[in-house]
């Protein structure tokens, strides 16, 4: 399944975007990438502080053919990610639960799953901050960057670009496998 892809300059949240794309009746599959959030969203009401320079992304599609219910999809998203990081980080990368990717103990991402109801379908929106470049300050906890944990050049294009083939191989699963199989298959890997 392909992802349309929504490049916009700012957002107040990549996740509002999405619920506003549906409600105008763009529900094909999507990805949308905000270069700026003002009113960025974690879990709980918590913000989500989004630094220029970052990566702020929304994903979206219906779970009408999936054999997977959210609260287990919720499970996966932060494996998949943590999946295509290793791929750009030379340190290892822990999930602290339920939503939170960590290099030491500081945060490089955190996922915002949402199920959002619309002409009696439900749509998946996952959320993804990720801090490609810049470490956020924030009093709650430590947080780092891909670049600080990295020996590579870092590009939020190729980044966008493996978590798009990620998600549209995902989205193609979660109507194939059941959640034993699929979890299996990507937290084992």
């Amino acid at each position: 399944m392909k992802l349309k892809v929504s490049k916009l300059k700012v957002v107040r949240s990549t996740n509002e975007e999405a619920m506003r794309l549906i409600k105008n009746d763009q529900i094909h599959p999507r990805i949308i990438i905000s270069k700026k959030q003002t009113k960025g969203r974690g879990t709980m009401g918590k913000k989500w502080v989004s630094n220029k320079g970052n990566m702020f992304i929304s994903i979206y599609f219906d779970l009408v053919f999936s054999k997977i219910k959210p609260n287990q999809i919720s499970i996966l998203n932060p494996h998949i990610i943590k999946n295509l990081l290793k791929n750009y980080v030379k340190k290892q990368i822990h999930v602290k639960w339920p939503n939170d990717l960590l290099i030491e103990d500081k945060k490089i991402c955190g996922v915002l799953q949402e199920v959002f109801d619309f002409k009696n379908k439900k749509y998946l929106i996952i959320g993804i901050g990720l801090n490609t470049v810049h470490k956020p300050s924030n009093k709650s906890f430590k947080s780092t960057s891909i670049m600080r944990n990295s020996n590579k050049k870092i590009s939020n294009v190729k980044i966008l670009n493996d978590i798009k083939d990620s998600y549209e191989k995902f989205i193609s699963d979660i109507r194939n496998y059941s959640f034993f199989n699929l979890k299996k298959k990507i937290i084992k890997g």
